[in-house]
């Protein structure tokens, strides 16, 4: 079993994140689970993918739409898959899964599925 049971990850280095992540991280130290921030500058996949090898189970990711209604992405590192919820509902569905009341398919089918955010496209004038 991983020591560290989840990954914080900020979609970027954007200065509205390091509070957030500081609130998360200090929420999941009080559910007795082990967080670790990776806010470095290597690409996302990067840092999912080197948590990964080290056998970190979740993560959170932090983006710009955490900034405008206080939802986060989980991302299951076995699946590879990910939901979107609010933080109550995140936080809920870790504890369940580091202390084995759930498994990733029953957060799954609690939780929206997260496929990918769309890009904001300008739309040219003709």
């Amino acid at each position: 079993m991983a020591p560290t049971k989840v990954l914080l990850v900020p979609l970027s280095s954007h200065e509205s994140f390091p509070p957030i992540l500081k609130k998360l991280s200090h929420k999941l130290r009080s559910l007795g689970i082990s967080s670790r921030i990776d806010d470095s500058s290597a690409s996302i996949g990067k840092r999912y993918s080197r948590n990964d090898e080290l056998g970190t189970p979740l993560g959170i990711t932090v983006d710009f739409q955490s900034l405008k209604d206080h939802t986060f992405t989980l991302r299951d590192r076995d699946s590879t898959r990910q939901v979107r919820s609010d933080e109550e509902k995140i936080l809920a569905a870790i504890k369940t899964l580091v202390d084995g009341t759930k498994e990733w398919a029953d957060v799954e089918k609690e939780l929206p599925a997260f496929e990918g955010q769309d890009a904001e496209v300008p739309v040219r004038e003709k």
